[in-house]
């Protein structure tokens, strides 16, 4: 007879517990933590006498075979094309585009069959959805089931060459204890998934669903299970989507790509900055390019800032597509070494077009507009900026300098300001058409920008 037991596990962070508690002691989070039904039912042992360590000059990894998927930004962020016989997870807000992408991009595949499985919505819906992305030119299967057996049979009975679950929530097994969408649900669904990927060497996408907080829905070890984690987002006040590679067993990360949505479906932007610089304008005070790395690419992005006196006693902060703890950081530096009185303005920062930033060169391009905002005056005409702001003021050097120099020289900049560097740690190149200003400090930074 099968032993059960009863375990309480943290839907946010994963946590177990022997009892249910209102709130979460690992994570802090309150009413996450959920009951789970354990079967402690003992299984036989394998035979594991033939199992023996090899050694790594015998090993051959012939089958990790790249397939170039229609989109060339997609192919560059996956680290070269699709691997065969991974497990791609991507996430997203519902109705940012995740079915979009991927039915677009299987269906101009030529002489391929995939096998689309929607837990959520009819083939009717799908059909409709797929009219506006023109005639697939690969054999295209639709299929919708709730029950990971029977996906199981239908993937054994088509052998596709792509299989797309949509979504992981929606999915579960009726061997399994837990109601769909439990954590046991999604962890033991995609576990058995990924054996199918492997064994079967087809790649297998899984759609899966976010938080309100933003986070990927379901255990952490969910995404501990698949080879690459894509996370799609975007402002829906815009009209393109950013696309993320957050995890790539093959390939590197973090990568971004830029998809405009159009209306017959997703259309990637190859020249990313030139994009995000459309409504640049250079003679507005408080505005500043800032040339930053997402993954192993190079983006030049505008940066705002809007300083005025405050009509309370506490003055405003606020920074969108900015980490505000290092807004708050760099306001501090700013108030010690220059001896600027900002504890009566109200300081706003914005990086445009709705994308964050996580690189710390973007520190000199955010004092650059603070200071430009404060002293209401223009920066100097095609300068970007480059460097890492310290606590002490000084700039610091930043990674893959000659890839950002590379960038700003190609969309006709003529100054860079940078962070000193070791001699000959750059190479130089008569093409580059732009001067480099390493400066050592925000006072120095401070008397370039306004002489």
């Amino acid at each position: 007879m099968a032993k059960t037991s009863k375990i309480f596990i943290c839907s946010n962070c994963g946590a177990t517990y022997t009892k249910w508690l209102g709130k979460c002691t690992n994570c802090g989070e309150w009413n996450t933590i959920e009951e789970q039904i354990i079967d402690k039912t003992e299984s036989k042992s394998k035979n594991l006498l033939s199992i023996y360590p090899k050694l790594i000059q015998d090993i051959s990894y012939d089958n990790f075979e790249r397939i170039n998927l229609p989109s060339d930004e997609l192919n560059r962020i996956l680290g070269g094309g699709l691997t065969k016989g991974s497990i791609i997870l991507l996430a997203g807000e519902p109705g940012i585009g995740k079915t979009t992408l991927l039915m677009q991009e299987l269906m101009r595949l030529n002489g391929s069959t995939v096998l689309y499985i929607s837990g959520e919505e009819s083939l009717g819906q799908l059909k409709y959805r797929s009219e506006r992305l023109g005639e697939p030119h690969s054999d295209f299967y639709l299929f919708h089931e709730v029950s990971l057996p029977n996906i199981i049979q239908a993937i054994n009975e088509v052998a596709p060459d792509f299989v797309v679950v949509d979504s992981i929530q929606s999915i579960a097994d009726p061997d399994l204890s837990g109601f769909t969408g439990s954590l046991q649900q999604i962890r033991e669904c995609t576990v058995k998934l990924e054996e199918l990927a492997k064994t079967k060497n087809i790649p297998i996408f899984i759609i899966g669903h976010i938080t309100k907080e933003g986070f990927i829905a379901g255990p952490k070890v969910l995404e501990h299970v698949v080879d690459t984690v894509m996370h799609f987002e975007g402002d829906k006040n815009y009209g393109y989507r950013i696309l993320r590679v957050l995890k790539n067993r093959f390939g590197p990360a973090p990568e971004l790509a830029i998809f405009e949505m159009v209306q017959d479906g997703l259309k990637e932007i190859s020249n990313i900055s030139e994009y995000l610089l459309e409504t640049y304008k250079p003679d507005t005070p408080g505005s500043s390019i800032a040339v930053v790395m997402e993954g192993n690419k190079p983006i030049l992005i505008e940066v705002q800032a809007l300083v005025s006196f405050s009509p309370y006693g506490t003055p405003q902060r606020s920074s969108i597509g900015y980490d505000p703890h290092r807004l708050g950081m760099l306001l501090a530096v700013l108030e010690k070494r220059l001896e600027l009185r900002l504890n009566n303005r109200d300081i706003f920062v914005n990086v445009t077009g709705g994308i964050r930033i996580y690189d710390p060169a973007i520190d000199s391009a955010v004092v650059a507009a603070i200071l430009s905002s404060y002293n209401d005056k223009t920066l100097p005409h095609l300068m970007a900026f480059s460097a890492e702001i310290g606590l002490n003021g000084e700039l610091r050097s930043v990674s893959q300098l000659q890839k950002r120099i590379q960038e700003t020289s190609k969309l006709g900049f003529k100054y860079l300001i940078t962070a000193p560097i070791k001699e000959n740690s750059i190479k130089e190149d008569d093409n580059y058409h732009i001067k480099l200003n390493f400066i050592a400090n925000v006072s120095e930074l401070a008397n370039i920008l306004f002489v």
